[in-house]
């Protein structure tokens, strides 16, 4: 085993110790490594006997829905590149709301911007709740203040402030919220308008150090373009590489020379976007993608359209194979008391016929859903995110119970915890097994084991 590297190993419960070890290493200190409360010893240790990048301040894991684990390092520099960047966009610096959890680059950007800018910030405690958040937020006594939240908290504070004006006034005295993480939905950015909330919309990673672009520019030094469909980043805020994995952070992160002899470091960031009138706009993952007859189909484009149906916000889209086209999409969809409030179920929620329409007009035949299948709880990352590599294993098991059904009477419930839908309604148990048969783990998109493409990170794995 290598020597020791000086990485302080520090729990993320221990505020005062964290808060002081980010200003040190900010100083030129030692790198710090904040602890997630599930980490096993091993992985500490196996991380701090791994020679780390010249200049490492922080390393932070990352692994996201549809990646392996991955250990990010960091400098000082592109830390304080990134909290400045933001500072900027924002009009100065403020005081922060922290309620992510701070193993994450969206809960420790807080931290860093708080510490250059001499501002303590204020935490929530606990499980995510609005009235918790809310009571938090008036303990704030700076003139400007910031919160970083995930879509599905923006979605909970939005649902608590149309209820109670004093909710409402606490929110809008924020002078940027700031939401990453995942897609934000044409409905969330109008409720947010319509109740004067400033939404910020942030897009990053790890990997940039957190946000680098805000509804859709650039801040700070970021460079965006657009290479064979792919969002590439560069700037001050890059990360140095990837701890312990040279052949990834080669591949992830390249430079180039222009014809003046500059050399340009650029991030692959394996999302799909397009620059239109020079503003980002994100369309999913380059490996979510799956070949339905021919044609190829971005299962995150048909997350987005079955998203904006009435009672559909909680989807999750994924490929399950099939015997004539190959492959076609199969959703999830949770079914929780909570889940159906985010969705906006309480007005009508629309038919699988009615959603199956809508992607057939707006995506063509190839996006139709051809299943959906109901679970009371989508299993999700500590940023919000669905985990797809839970999900595809849960897939599996539902299909290997299905397929246990064949033994059974044709209308025998079969015993998998959840229901499978057709498009014209609840499938019956010989319906089920065709269905189940065609999900099969293995081929869901995006998922390590299953696609190849261990190494790419999750969409939106931080943002914020």
């Amino acid at each position: 085993m290598t020597q020791p590297n000086g990485l302080r190993a520090i729990p993320t419960e221990d505020r005062a110790w964290l808060i002081a070890a980010l200003q040190d290493a900010l100083a030129g200190g030692a790198p710090v490594f904040p602890l997630a409360p599930d980490t096993s010893p091993e992985a500490v240790l196996a991380l701090q006997h791994t020679p780390l990048p010249e200049g490492t301040a922080l390393v932070v894991r990352t692994s996201g829905s549809s990646g392996i684990p991955k250990a990010v390092a960091l400098s000082a520099a592109a830390l304080r590149a990134s909290a400045n960047a933001t500072h900027e966009a924002f009009g100065g610096p403020g005081q922060w709301l922290v309620p992510l959890p701070s193993n994450l680059i969206s809960g420790i950007q807080p931290l860093i911007r708080s510490a250059i800018a001499e501002q303590e910030p204020v935490f929530v405690d606990g499980t995510f709740d609005p009235a918790r958040l809310l009571a938090a937020a008036e303990l704030m006594t700076a003139e400007r203040r910031y919160v970083s939240l995930v879509p599905v908290q923006l979605s909970r504070l939005l649902d608590h402030a149309a209820a109670d004006p004093e909710a409402a006034a606490i929110l809008q005295r924020f002078d940027a919220v700031l939401v990453g993480g995942q897609a934000i939905t044409v409905a969330l950015r109008q409720r947010c308008h319509e109740l004067g909330v400033a939404l910020k919309r942030s897009y990053g990673m790890t990997e940039t150090a957190g946000g680098c672009v805000y509804d859709g520019v650039e801040i700070g030094d970021t460079l965006v373009r657009i290479r064979a469909g792919e969002v590439q980043l560069a700037g001050s805020a890059l990360a140095l590489g990837y701890v312990g994995d040279p052949e990834l952070t080669a591949d992830r992160f390249i430079t180039e020379t222009d014809s003046a002899g500059t050399e340009t470091r650029w991030y692959r960031t394996g999302d799909a976007g397009e620059l239109l009138g020079g503003m980002l706009t994100v369309t999913g993952r380059i490996d979510r993608v799956l070949i339905s007859g021919g044609i190829n189909v971005s299962l995150d484009e048909v997350e987005r359209v079955v998203r904006e149906q009435p009672g559909w916000a909680s989807a999750v889209a994924l490929a399950a194979s099939h015997p004539e086209w190959g492959e076609r999409v199969t959703l999830v969809l949770e079914t929780s008391d909570q889940a159906q409030i985010d969705a906006g179920a309480d007005a009508a929620p629309a038919s699988f016929e009615r959603v199956r329409e809508e992607v057939r007009a707006r995506l063509g035949v190839a996006a139709l859903p051809e299943w959906v299948t109901e679970t009371p709880e989508i299993p999700r990352l500590a940023g919000g995110k669905p985990d797809l590599i839970a999900l595809g294993e849960w897939l599996g098991r539902l299909r290997d119970s299905f397929r246990e059904t064949r033994r059974a009477p044709k209308h025998a419930a079969p015993d998998a915890g959840a229901d499978v839908t057709d498009a014209v309604g609840t499938a019956d148990t010989a319906d089920a097994v065709e269905a189940a048969d065609a999900i099969e783990a293995t081929d869901v998109v995006g998922v390590p084991g299953h696609t190849g493409d261990q190494a790419h990170r999750a969409a939106g794995e931080e943002q914020a």
